[in-house]
């Protein structure tokens, strides 16, 4: 009996522009995407009916989920899909987007379908989904999924040591779309090649006057050290990335009142 377990990894936004709307509905974006060491686990078994099971009992586990949606559309033979939670749901990392494209990608090799559309089916699920099949640091237009590579921002191997503040409050992305009253204009590739200076989040003003706790762990991370610290998505997550893990490691202790994640770029 076959079986495949796969690495989901989460990703932030160093920067998230809204720069229109679109005659489809979505929205125009200019974003600059990262995969981050916190990741979730899918193991596939091949079985006689397609089955998702996860550990994490928030999460459904019918043809909402994106890892259901993902194997029905790539129509491959069934499995059973295990699915151990890291990644929280509703918190701006990309975790159900992940999930999908891990899916997408390890059952067309597990079963050798040769699929060459995982592109176009990623898209159909989300806009995130065709970025995690690129990962590392990436600049992406139009709905997310036009995808120019860039370099790492990190000259180290180990990566950038994040702090990631993980709130109980929750974001939906349709209700921060929906707050949304201006558009920024695209700033070009070139402004995201020299470090943080352009680096912003339009999600952070509206979500902010929603939750103004989240606006009050930016500035505690700022206040802890961190060379630079925003929103991640559409939220509710804050980040900080710092200039060592062991400065990274000493902040976390200020946040003993709410979840937090020790991570690095990817």
């Amino acid at each position: 009996m076959q079986f495949h377990t796969a690495k989901s990894y989460a990703k932030i936004n160093w920067s998230l522009r809204i720069t229109g709307k679109r005659a489809d509905g979505f929205h125009d974006l200019e974003t600059v995407f990262q995969t981050i060491s916190l990741h979730d686990e899918l193991t596939f078994r091949e079985s006689d009916k397609l089955s998702l099971t996860c550990d994490d009992a928030t999460i459904p586990i019918d043809d909402t989920n994106l890892v259901m949606r993902a194997a029905r559309l790539l129509q491959s033979p069934p499995v059973a899909i295990e699915l151990r939670k890291r990644i929280p749901a509703g918190g701006g990392l990309g975790g159900g987007s992940s999930n999908a494209a891990t899916t997408l990608v390890a059952l067309n090799a597990m079963f050798d379908l040769r699929r060459d559309d995982l592109p176009e089916l990623a898209l159909s699920l989300g806009s995130d989904v065709p970025f995690f099949f690129v990962g590392g640091t990436a600049y992406a237009t139009g709905r997310g999924e036009v995808l120019t590579p860039l370099p790492s921002l990190s000259s180290s191997t180990n990566g950038i040591p994040l702090l990631l503040v993980l709130p109980e409050e929750r974001v939906l992305s349709k209700d921060a779309f929906a707050r949304i009253t201006r558009y920024s204009p695209p700033l070009g590739i070139d402004a995201y090649r020299d470090g943080f200076e352009s680096y912003t989040n339009d999600f952070e003003e509206p979500v902010f006057a929603m939750l103004p706790r989240l606006r009050d762990l930016k500035q505690r991370l700022h206040d802890a050290g961190a060379t630079w610290a925003s929103m991640t998505g559409s939220g509710s997550t804050i980040v900080g990335a710092f200039a060592s893990a062991d400065l990274r490691d000493t902040a976390a202790v200020a946040f003993s009142d709410v979840r937090v994640e020790r991570v690095e770029t990817i």
